[in-house]
């Protein structure tokens, strides 16, 4: 009898002790808390805007605030090494575009902090960008070949772009071999201080996004001279590629993607990417990204993980070509 009481006893117990466990484990359904998007560069490039836009989407659908934060430099790299470093909850996210994969190519070994492929949790590709070759009107320059000539002649020495090592540096780089010219980079901490630059006259070309640049081209202080894709943009069809104009192997776009710390749970990732998914099918959405010239993407997270590593293939060997490095 007494066996049996102490058993009996030792049961309840180990039911008593259970219970609260699985009732906290149901009350910690994803997300329990708010979420917060890292954008590794300054407020107001297309990252940031894209950040926000899915963000205010994403807190609508979760149920839980979505707070965007800043944090800039060292070619994006600080904000996205202490996403890497993040607790892999789901709580802590990386908004970020196609430099993500470049910037540990630029950047001394092992200073960059984090290992573009290995480090992060893809989730989804939200859209894909073009980049354009830009030129301030005050420059003169109407066209590709007027561009080329004053470099030529000496009229244009440099170029503004958001970073060493960023898709725009790439382009930068690869246009300059194609053309046969040599064009000195102006080095900015993202888009909107070097567009900011360029408008206010210190510098007479870049290439970059439509987005930060669309106010200016419209009030005529900038003008887009071509596009880097295989085909024309269907935001400006009427700008000619590069490829037409007959400049080869100039061709580079840009990405906007989410991502997450390694090791972030599978039933996060698909729940993330279920939603975000579905905010892409939204008209509202669709045309706000319009707005800074991206196409929405999409997919599951194992077609966002082999664009990353393909990336950084090809970056890599592209850097090390032209011996491209941070400053």
């Amino acid at each position: 009898m007494k066996f049996t009481r102490r058993l009996v006893v030792a049961m309840a117990a180990s039911i008593a002790a259970v219970l609260p466990v699985s009732s906290a484990v149901a009350q910690v359904a994803y997300p329990s808390k708010p979420i917060t998007i890292v954008v590794a560069y300054p407020a107001g490039g297309d990252t940031d805007v894209l950040a926000r836009l899915f963000g205010e989407k994403l807190s609508t659908r979760l149920g839980q605030p979505v707070i965007v934060e800043n944090r800039s430099g060292a070619a994006g790299t600080i904000g996205s090494a202490s996403v890497a470093k993040a607790p892999a909850d789901g709580y802590t996210l990386l908004m970020a575009p196609n430099t993500l994969a470049i910037a540990p190519h630029v950047l001394k070994a092992g200073t960059a902090h984090y290992d573009a492929v290995n480090d992060f949790s893809p989730i989804i590709q939200l859209g894909s960008q073009s980049l354009f070759v830009i030129a301030t009107t005050a420059s003169g320059v109407t066209s590709v070949k007027d561009l080329v000539t004053n470099v030529k002649t000496g009229k244009i020495q440099s170029y503004a772009s958001p970073g060493n090592g960023s898709p725009m540096h790439i382009l930068a780089e690869l246009f300059a071999k194609s053309a046969g010219v040599k064009i000195t980079q102006v080095p900015y901490r993202g888009s909107v201080p070097a567009v900011a630059d360029m408008v206010g006259g210190h510098v007479p070309m870049m290439y970059g996004t439509l987005g930060p640049v669309a106010q200016h081209v419209a009030t005529g202080r900038l003008v887009i001279l071509a596009v880097a894709d295989p085909q024309r943009s269907p935001f400006l069809p009427n700008v000619p590629t590069l490829a037409e104009l007959g400049y080869k192997d100039a061709e580079v776009g840009a990405w906007q993607a989410l991502v997450g710390p390694k090791g972030m749970p599978a039933d996060i990732v698909k729940t993330l990417n279920s939603h975000l998914n579905e905010i892409l099918k939204m008209p509202d959405v669709v045309a706000r990204m319009a707005m800074v010239a991206t196409a929405p993407a999409g997919g599951d997270s194992a077609k966002l993980g082999k664009l990353i590593a393909s990336d950084y293939v090809r970056y890599g060997k592209i850097v090390k070509e032209f011996g491209i490095q941070a400053d």
